[in-house]
C-alpha cells in the first residue's frame, strides 16, 4: 500500500467563512509600509526609542546579568545583536535577551484597555529576525507595528478576562503579535501566516504566580513571546500545518484562557476596523518605572505633596483609590506589599510607592534601591496606606486612581487622576519621550552615543535593520 508524500500532501479545505486568523493573515500578507499612515509610523518610531532607552537602562541591573549568564550557558555562538551589550548570540537567544531587557524594569509601554505591554515583545522579535535576514529598516518598522497591533487587539478582545484566570496577558498576546510580525519578515503567504498564528496558541502561557513572591518570571514573558512567534513563523514557512481557529475555536485561546469569563470576551475586536484604526496610538508610554496600575496614584500623591507641603510624619492615614480589578496585582496581600523584599516587588506595591512619594517627593530608580526599601520612614508610612475601590474609575480604558490623605490635625487632602499620565489626551510628547530616553540611556552610555542611538532610531526607515541593531549595541 503506497503512502502519501508528506511534501505534497495538501491541508484540508478552509471553511467558507474566513476565521479570525485567516482575516488577519490576509491583511498582514498584503500590507506594505506605504499603507501605514505617516503619523502611525512616526508614533511607532517614538515607541521604539522609548523601549531602546528602557532596555539600555536595564543592562545595569542584576537581573540582566543573570539572564545573560543563563543564556550563555547554552554554549552556542551566534551573530545577533543584544541591546546595550558587547555580546553576540544566536538569533532567538538575542530576541530572548532583548525582550528581558525591554520589559525587565516594567518601564515599557502599555495599552490600558488591553492591559498588554506590546512593544517589549514586538520590537525584540522584529529586530532580531530583521537583522538576521538583512531586512530594511522600513520592513523592520512594519513588522513591529503589526506585532503591536495584533497583540493589542487580542488584549482588547480579552477585556481583562485572562488576569483572574492567573495569566499575564502580555505573555499570551505577545505570541500572536510576534507570530504575525515574524511571518511578515519571512514573507509568508496568507495561508502560512494563518498557520503561524495557530502555532502561537500552543506556545502561549505566562502564568502570573510571580505576584506572590516578587519573582522574575514576568520579565521573561514578552521575551519568550518573541521566541515563540519566530518559531511559529519558521514552522509555518516550512509548510507545517497549524490550526485555523486558534482564537474562536471550541478549544481556542479565548476559551482556554478566560474560563468562566468567556462570555465577556469581545471577539470582534480582533478584526474590527483592521487597517483603518491603528491601536498603537492608544498605547501609553510610562512616566514611572513601576506597574502601570500605580501611575495615577503616584501622580496624585506627588500632587498633594507639592501643593500642601505635606510632612510625612504628620500623616495619620493614606487611602489609595483604585479599581478592584487591580487589587490582586498591586495591593494584596497588604502586609506583604507594605514591606517589599525586592525592587521588583516594590514596583507592584501601592503601599510602598505612595509612602515613597510622600517621603521623597519623587519616584524613580533611586526609590527602588536597597536603601529606599529599608528606609524606616518609608516603611512606617507604608503601614498607614490602605486601599479601596474608586467608584468613578475609568478602568480598563484608563488606569484611573487617586489618593486621600488624612492628617493628624484633622485636615484631609484629596487628588484624583481620571486619566493616567501618558495615556489618551495626556500622552507624553515627543520631547517628554526623548527626555526619558536620555535619562535611561545615560545610565550606561555617554550622551553623544545616546544621541547617535536616538538619531538612528528616528531615522530607521532609511537605514538597514543590521545598521540599527549594530548601533544599539556596545562595541
Amino acid at each position: 500500500m503506497s503512502r502519501p508524500n508528506p511534501l505534497t500532501t495538501t491541508a484540508p479545505a478552509l471553511p467558507a467563512t474566513p476565521s479570525i486568523s485567516q482575516q488577519i493573515a490576509a491583511f498582514a500578507a498584503g500590507l506594505t509600509p506605504g499603507d501605514i499612515p505617516a503619523d502611525v509610523r512616526e508614533n511607532a518610531r517614538l515607541h521604539v526609542l522609548d523601549v531602546c532607552g528602557t532596555a539600555l537602562a536595564a543592562t545595569r541591573f542584576d537581573f540582566a546579568q543573570h539572564a545573560l549568564a543563563g543564556i550563555s550557558n547554552l554554549g552556542e555562538s551566534g551573530n545577533s545583536s543584544v541591546i546595550g551589550m558587547n555580546v553576540r548570540l544566536p538569533m532567538r537567544d538575542a530576541v530572548l535577551m532583548n525582550g528581558i531587557l525591554a520589559h525587565g524594569l516594567d518601564y515599557d509601554d502599555t495599552h490600558p484597555g488591553a492591559i498588554v505591554h506590546p512593544t517589549a515583545s514586538a520590537f525584540p522579535c522584529a529586530l532580531g529576525l530583521a537583522e538576521q535576514r538583512d531586512a530594511s529598516g522600513a520592513d523592520l518598522l512594519l513588522a513591529y507595528i503589526l506585532g503591536v497591533e495584533i497583540a493589542t487587539r487580542l488584549g482588547v478582545a480579552a477585556r481583562g478576562t485572562m488576569l483572574p484566570q492567573g495569566f499575564h496577558t502580555t505573555g499570551i498576546a505577545g505570541h500572536f503579535g510576534c507570530a504575525v510580525a515574524a511571518g511578515k519578515l519571512f514573507n509568508l503567504s496568507p495561508q502560512r501566516l494563518q498557520y503561524a498564528q495557530g502555532f502561537a496558541g500552543s506556545t502561549a502561557s505566562a502564568i502570573a504566580e510571580h505576584r506572590a513572591d516578587g519573582a522574575w518570571n514576568k520579565r521573561l514573558h514578552p521575551a519568550w513571546a518573541g521566541v515563540g512567534g519566530i518559531t511559529a513563523a519558521a514552522l509555518a514557512s516550512g509548510g507545517f500545518v497549524g490550526t485555523r481557529k486558534v482564537y474562536e475555536g471550541v478549544d481556542g485561546i479565548f476559551r482556554s484562557h478566560t474560563g468562566t469569563h468567556f462570555n465577556e470576551v469581545d471577539m470582534d475586536a480582533m478584526t474590527r476596523r483592521l487597517g483603518e484604526e491603528w491601536l498603537l496610538g492608544e498605547v501609553a508610554i510610562k512616566p514611572f518605572p513601576i506597574c502601570h496600575f500605580l501611575h495615577a496614584c503616584a501622580d496624585a500623591a506627588l500632587a498633594i505633596h507639592r501643593r500642601h507641603k505635606v510632612n510625612p510624619d504628620d500623616i495619620a492615614r493614606v487611602r489609595a483609590l483604585l479599581h478592584p480589578g487591580t487589587f490582586h496585582s498591586i495591593a494584596e496581600p497588604a502586609e506583604m506589599r507594605r514591606r517589599p523584599t525586592s525592587d521588583y516587588m516594590a514596583k507592584f506595591s501601592v503601599q510602598f510607592v505612595l509612602a515613597a512619594c510622600f517621603v521623597r517627593g519623587r519616584f524613580g530608580f533611586a526609590e527602588l534601591e536597597t536603601e529606599a526599601l529599608n528606609d524606616p520612614q518609608i516603611l512606617a508610612l507604608a503601614q498607614k496606606v490602605d486601599h479601596e475601590a474608586d467608584p468613578d474609575s475609568a478602568f480598563p480604558k484608563y488606569f484611573s486612581g487617586g489618593v486621600v490623605v488624612k492628617m493628624k490635625d484633622g485636615r484631609e487632602f484629596v487628588h484624583m487622576e481620571k486619566i493616567n499620565r501618558g495615556a489618551g489626551e495626556r500622552a507624553l510628547s515627543e520631547a517628554d519621550i526623548s527626555e526619558k530616553f536620555f535619562d535611561n540611556a545615560s545610565l550606561v552610555v555617554s550622551k553623544p552615543q545616546a544621541g547617535r542611538i536616538r538619531d538612528a532610531v528616528l531615522d530607521m526607515e532609511r537605514r538597514s535593520a543590521r545598521d540599527l541593531a549594530c548601533t544599539l549595541t556596545l562595541k
